[in-house]
């Protein structure tokens, strides 16, 4: 029993508030890492989403997607041979990362059945490949 006066908490109520909060905390904690990673695969495919509007406005101009080797550079700069490239299509001076920030993956032509090209990001360690990868 305490004394008249005398306040604060015992040993064993702190250990208790420490036990719930630990307890809490590993039961919310992954499902708040698991909706991080599905928001940075949400941003993932509409960043491919706008980027392959950018790609079908290099098309109209040009009359073709770029190339492999010219890659996404072709939309900030102009590619050798492209009399009717009326660009940069993209701002700033370099093509955006993806939101692992590695580049995205881009082939023309595609590896994919019914694909013109194929704009991939290889997810969060940047070397996901086949179905692992999002794509257009």
């Amino acid at each position: 029993m305490r004394r008249a006066g005398e306040a604060g908490f015992t040993l064993l109520e702190i250990l208790v508030v420490i036990t719930i909060i630990g307890l809490l905390i590993a039961l919310v904690a992954p499902a708040a890492l698991r909706q991080l990673s599905g928001a940075k695969n949400s941003i993932a495919k509409q960043s491919i989403e706008r980027i392959g509007t950018v790609l079908d406005l290099y098309h109209l101009d040009v009359g073709s997607y770029p190339t492999t080797q010219e890659g996404l550079e072709a939309l900030l700069h102009k590619p050798a041979g492209a009399s009717r490239w009326n660009g940069p299509y993209l701002k700033g001076d370099k093509v955006a990362l993806d939101p692992w920030n590695h580049p995205y993956v881009y082939l023309n032509p595609s590896e994919r059945k019914d694909r013109e090209y194929d704009l991939c990001s290889a997810g969060p360690k940047g070397n996901a490949t086949g179905s692992e990868m999002v794509c257009n």
